[in-house]
């Protein structure tokens, strides 16, 4: 399994909420969402997206992601929105997760908004690194994809109708959709940069990368992934800590614990098998390491974890 899959493999979208809009003339609104996974699929026409940080003029044919932003605007192609309104209260009016936009003006567009919650432990490293707006316009990615039309295809049926797992779904295509932005913006990585997602470009680092994610429970050493990377203990070392920005049991451990963090919210496992699901030889020396890191021993993790589910 290539490295990005295995990354990817614990990261979970759900609790999916998509909307049809239809905007004709000069409409805009305002979307502010925490810890949300925000996609467009534009169907037709063109419109510009404001994350507070420059303007992205959208097409038909794009697939835009949004990772992690507090709040943006939408608003008609050449159109300010100055007055612009809260989505939430334009969708008052929505009936069968329609919505029609309308002002002044000729313009048409038509679009679907999909938004996500997030397992925010699992997906941070991998929101802390990524721009405001996937994919980044450059000369090598220009925003389309040639999955589009299959999407749009597939989830315009999802949406018109009820069927048994219908949710289920349009989670796993959100989850399709983000895999697909992902990917385009690491291929379109330059070599000179400090992201370290480029690890899933090497074709050394990834072969380590992939490994750790694959078996975090295994007693991995320096030597160990070196050998599975196919380098010198000392080259792999320093190759990994120059591109990451870590070393590579520093990295292990981060990723074991968030590991750990998961299976105590979902509260299937007993502490002691996490404590093996994640590599460590003991019960104590497991909470210990959870603590440094968390502040709290697993058990009160998942204890606190249950009180904000219940409230």
């Amino acid at each position: 399994m290539d490295a990005l899959s295995v990354l990817l493999q614990n990261v979970h979208l759900f609790e999916t909420k998509y909307y049809r809009l239809n905007g004709v003339g000069n409409w805009s609104y305002t979307l502010t969402r925490q810890d949300t996974i925000l996609f467009y699929l534009v169907m037709s026409g063109s419109f510009c997206i404001d994350v507070g940080n420059g303007l992205r003029e959208t097409h038909a044919g794009d697939i835009i992601m949004i990772p992690s932003a507090h709040q943006h605007t939408s608003y008609a192609l050449n159109y300010h929105g100055d007055d612009a309104q809260p989505l939430d209260e334009l969708l008052l009016n929505c009936q069968e997760n329609t919505l029609d936009l309308h002002g002044d003006g000729d313009s048409n567009s038509s679009l679907i908004l999909i938004e996500c919650k997030y397992d925010k432990e699992m997906i941070r490293p991998l929101l802390s690194v990524l721009p405001p707006i996937l994919p980044e316009i450059n000369d090598e990615s220009d925003g389309r994809f040639e999955v589009i039309d299959v999407e749009i295809k597939l989830l315009t049926l999802e949406t018109e109708r009820e069927r048994m797992g219908k949710t289920a779904v349009i989670n796993h295509w959100a989850s399709i959709m983000m895999i697909e932005c992902l990917r385009v913006y690491i291929e379109s990585l330059p070599d000179v940069t400090e992201n370290w997602l480029k690890a899933m470009k090497d074709p050394f680092l990834t072969k380590a990368l992939a490994a750790m994610h694959a078996a975090p429970d295994q007693n991995w050493t320096i030597h160990k992934l070196a050998e599975v990377a196919g380098m010198s203990r000392s080259s792999f070392a320093q190759r990994f800590k120059d591109t990451v920005g870590m070393p590579p049991l520093a990295y292990l451990i981060d990723y074991r614990l968030r590991l750990a963090a998961r299976y105590l919210r979902l509260q299937q496992n007993s502490i002691s098998r996490i404590s093996e699901l994640v590599g460590y030889a003991s019960d104590s020396t497991f909470s210990q390491a959870f603590k440094r890191v968390y502040g709290i021993s697993p058990k009160a993790y998942r204890q606190q974890y249950q009180k904000d589910s219940i409230a």
